[in-house]
């Protein structure tokens, strides 16, 4: 009875802080609700469907020896065709793929992943064309099975499943398990979700997706061509070829059986890079769907876009509660909001927690990263007509993709604070 008068004080006292969190925190549970029960009921297509599939991979300045780890399960799954598109500055990589019988090596000396990814679809003959990132480990089943939904003919692209991959092979550091925590968290929740309802994923990570060839052959000038305000968008393109198939009355789906790996920046300044550019896409890909209308074909999906777009800022709103308790000197509640913001992120990643239990030494950084993601989210809102890659040396000039030195990439990246 004493804790019960207890917590009734601490609620009572501190009514005008825990009012507005409280709201706020039933309606983020509500959409976490929403999108973890249709998940629950996700299941993979099996079925003996068999087409040809051709593998083609951007490569830019590749480790050589993940390069070769990822062609060599690539053939493992024994595709008809593996184009790689290398771009003229890395002679290392390009030497390495003509090293493979296997492989068709296309030179490109125009920079930038879109125009090579245009190139080798371009080069395709067979009926699926699967787009992999050059950094990209397969399972040895993984092209079987990203063929199995292709068998509905209303489906335009299919999605993997993605984990992380630690940079040096061995042991990840700890920007690499909070990207795996991020992936899982993905792959948990959002993807089984709205591939369960509706069939139509926000997203084919470019990691590796396949899609029907003659489908993005004829989507090739909306894709080479996309702009947003008047810009020329050169990042973003697995975005981009997933909504372009979606608008043309396609659905997408995510194979989550098809296990992939891939690398991540095993540093603070990479991740927070990669974050940038990453939400700077989703905005402008997002916010043109929902303005162009076509999205409401897909209800879930749109009322998804609509929340994720807001959720970044709703969450601040705990940093502040936190700060005026501070502020106030309520070292009761500071306790509460630490004890519930650490218990709320242990539950939603613990799909994540069970498949990597000594993860749960980081949580209390997850949860710090969590906050300090939603105002990298904000930045890129307030940057979102900037156009660098920012992990590697391109960028928009003049409304053209060009090779920009490291010290252009740097110039517009918010300082290190977290």
């Amino acid at each position: 009875m004493a804790y019960i008068e207890s917590l009734f004080n601490l609620i009572v006292t501190n009514a005008f802080l825990l009012i507005p969190i409280g709201a706020l925190g039933v309606f983020r549970w509500v959409m976490w609700l929403a999108k973890r029960i249709p998940a629950l009921f996700y299941r993979p297509i099996h079925n003996d469907y068999d087409t040809t599939a051709t593998i083609v991979t951007p490569v830019y300045n590749e480790d050589p020896v993940l390069f070769r780890k990822a062609i060599e399960s690539w053939i493992a799954n024994k595709p008809d065709r593996i184009i790689a598109v290398v771009d003229v500055t890395d002679t290392t990589c390009m030497a390495i793929a003509a090293e493979y019988p296997e492989v068709d090596v296309i030179p490109i000396d125009i920079p930038g992943k879109r125009a090579a990814l245009a190139v080798g679809v371009d080069a395709t003959t067979t009926e699926i064309v699967v787009l992999v990132d050059s950094d990209v480990i397969w399972d040895p089943d993984v092209l079987k099975k990203v063929k199995m939904p292709f068998v509905d003919p209303t489906i335009g692209g299919v999605g993997t499943r993605q984990n992380m991959y630690p940079s040096d092979g061995v042991r990840p550091t700890l920007w690499e398990r909070l990207a795996d925590i991020y992936l899982d968290i993905r792959y948990a929740d959002e993807v089984p979700a709205t591939t369960r309802w509706g069939r139509a994923v926000s997203c084919l990570s470019g990691r590796t997706a396949a899609y029907r060839t003659e489908l993005l052959q004829k989507l090739r000038e909306p894709f080479l061509n996309e702009t947003f305000w008047g810009t020329h968008c050169m990042s973003g393109d697995d975005k981009r070829y997933t909504c372009l198939v979606l608008q043309n009355g396609y659905h997408t789906w995510n194979q989550l059986d098809a296990q992939v790996y891939s690398t991540f920046k095993p540093d603070f300044n990479g991740f927070r890079k990669q974050r940038i550019r990453w939400s700077r896409n989703s905005f402008r890909s997002d916010l043109r769907a929902l303005w162009q209308g076509w999205i409401w074909n897909y209800p879930y999906l749109a009322f998804m876009l609509i929340d994720k777009t807001i959720a970044p800022f709703t969450l601040l709103v705990g940093p502040v509660v936190l700060a005026l308790a501070i502020w106030l000197g309520n070292w009761d509640l500071v306790l509460a909001l630490l004890i519930w913001w650490h218990l709320s992120r242990a539950i939603k990643i613990l799909p994540h927690l069970q498949r990597r239990p000594q993860d749960w030494l980081i949580l209390p950084v997850f949860v710090v990263m969590t906050y300090y993601m939603s105002l990298v989210k904000a930045y890129a809102l307030f940057t979102i007509r900037e156009h660098k890659w920012l992990t590697r040396a391109v960028a928009v000039v003049d409304g053209e993709v060009k090779r920009v030195s490291e010290a252009d990439q740097e110039a517009s990246i918010p300082p290190a604070t977290a």
